[in-house]
């Protein structure tokens, strides 16, 4: 099954994502990109490339960066195209940067922040990150992206992706309507549901770029390798609520058919 893409995505590869739930996009922006926006990422952290004797945190935590590189590795014809195919024409918002950033470095310490999980789409006010809300509908969240600014081998800490749990998420979230429900009441079992799919890791070199749907459990892991890992995790916005006037995108699409209903 070909998940990498270089050009415009393929039909093939559209239902491959309504299948398995994520596309991977590989030179979506230019490594020389990559680099001046390491270089933003480096001065950030305080740290040091040519130091690694001040690399003593597992994880480095940088917020959202809308300066022009950021802005510019976010918004390129390969994505904006991509996402028309699987969000639809007009449906989304195009980044004004890009964020967070979570900075992964070879390290022994555990990070504890790699518990598998979904992404939330609204109620992110709420001072409890746990109380953080997701609907059947992905209301606030078109789709979850990983932006990758270094080359990410299997040994430096790529995300952890569950194929196909964004079926199981959608029935699960099916019950809870238009309110939805909180992280805190999703995660009670710990994802149990999916634990028993097959996992791919996120590597690509950098300036490649992962698109997935917003209902994907996924989860960090360690870095066992020697290069920091830098990598973005922003959503794409949708522009309004799912609109049942409109043909079905490849994201609603996976939805339906998880449900086996139409909205």
């Amino acid at each position: 099954m070909n998940r990498k893409q270089t050009n415009r995505l393929t039909a093939g590869q559209v239902q491959d994502f309504i299948d398995s739930g994520f596309v991977k996009i590989e030179h979506a922006f230019s490594p020389g990109l990559a680099g001046l926006c390491r270089d933003v990422l480096w001065a950030e952290t305080g740290l040091s490339p040519d130091d690694p004797a001040g690399w003593t945190r597992p994880v480095v935590r940088v917020g959202w960066k809308s300066s022009p590189p950021f802005v510019e590795a976010a918004n390129t014809p390969l994505l904006h195209d991509a996402w028309d195919r699987l969000v639809g024409q007009g449906r989304w918002r195009a980044p004004q940067g890009l964020g967070t950033f979570p900075i992964r470095f070879p390290s022994a310490e555990p990070a504890g922040d790699d518990g598998w999980h979904v992404d939330m789409g609204f109620g992110t006010d709420n001072s409890d990150f746990m109380e953080w809300r997701v609907n059947v509908k992905s209301r606030g969240r078109a789709l979850l992206m990983l932006f990758l600014f270094s080359d990410v081998g299997p040994d430096d800490a790529p995300t952890r992706i569950r194929i196909g749990s964004h079926q199981i998420i959608a029935r699960e979230l099916l019950p809870f309507g238009e309110d939805g429900c909180s992280l805190r009441q999703l995660a009670a079992d710990g994802f149990a549901s999916t634990a028993g799919f097959s996992v791919e890791p996120a590597t690509g070199v950098a300036g490649t770029v992962w698109l997935c749907h917003p209902f994907l459990v996924h989860a960090a892991q360690a870095h066992r390798g020697k290069q920091p890992r830098f990598m973005a995790q922003p959503p794409l916005v949708p522009v309004a609520a799912f609109d049942p006037a409109l043909p079905p995108s490849p994201v609603q699409t996976a939805i339906r058919q998880a449900c086996g209903l139409e909205f």
